[in-house]
């Protein structure tokens, strides 16, 4: 599907047959009914599962739904502030919330034993190892907006309604990866160390920032100066805050582990002085 440049990108009103809208909606309700589904089963059990984490979660996925579905979605296609909107909300802002809502560690508590032998299969294989490396979940994350914006796959994208949800798809994927491996709430196969999580989330926030002032200096083809400025400067100032609470809960984190190895110390010393 093919698009001339300041027509439409699509009219879901038109035609008979299911709203393609509806179709790209179906995944977001599915995850939001699942996680759900499993809180419930948490809740029946005696075991309520913390309200801030269904909060996040619900939050989440209604600010990522709203990158591919509605207004914004439909707007992004020819209009950069719009598609940079977007991209801030499915990749910096969703992923962040999702992760906070600690889906994994749902699951695993409300499924059955055999589902959750093998999600745990799954988590640990080499593949998912090697996604959740920070310096590869950064690659991802921050190399596939540099791919994006310095090569004509933008001008693709705003061409086509197929490559446009691949794209923003990567974005989710991606920023999910990426803050999962930074910030791991859920149980994680590669858990590296915090000195590591720090240096790759500094390097990711300048490697964000730098291609912010590039596009300000040098839009992408098609794109208008004054439409890539206001464009660049929402990444640059709104992209830093999202990496902001990243580095705080990750300050937190380090702030939490160093706390328990101290009194853990401190616990020990009394009992090898009187042994």
């Amino acid at each position: 599907m093919a698009f001339l440049p300041g027509e439409p990108v699509h009219d879901h009103a038109s035609g008979p047959g299911i709203s393609p809208d509806i179709i790209i909606a179906l995944p977001f309700a599915f995850v939001l009914a699942f996680y759900g589904g499993c809180a419930i089963i948490q809740w029946r059990r005696g075991r309520p599962w913390p309200w801030y984490r269904s909060a996040s979660w619900t939050v989440g996925i209604v600010t990522a739904a709203a990158g591919f579905v509605g207004p914004l979605a439909a707007a992004a296609h020819q209009d950069f502030v719009a598609h940079m909107w977007a991209h801030l909300l499915v990749g910096m802002a969703a992923p962040l919330l999702l992760v906070l809502g600690a889906p994994v560690t749902l699951a695993l508590r409300s499924i059955d034993v055999g589902s959750a032998r093998r999600l745990s299969h799954v988590l640990n294989s080499w593949p998912a190892r090697f996604l959740t490396a920070p310096v590869v979940a950064a690659v991802l994350n921050v190399g596939g907006m540099w791919v994006l914006y310095s090569t004509p796959l933008y001008d693709a994208m705003r061409a086509s309604f197929l490559v446009h949800l691949i794209v923003m798809t990567h974005f989710l994927l991606a920023g999910y990866l990426f803050t999962a491996a930074i910030i791991p709430i859920d149980p994680a196969p590669h858990r590296a160390g915090f000195p590591l999580r720090t240096a790759v989330v500094v390097l990711a926030l300048a490697a964000h920032g730098i291609l912010a002032k590039t596009l300000y200096a040098h839009p992408p083809v098609g794109v208008d100066g004054l439409d890539a400025q206001a464009g660049a400067m929402l990444m640059y100032y709104a992209g830093d805050v999202v990496d902001i609470a990243i580095i705080t809960i990750l300050c937190a984190q380090w702030y939490r582990r160093s706390g328990r190895k101290l009194r853990g110390r401190q616990g020990a010393a009394p009992l090898a002085a009187s042994a």
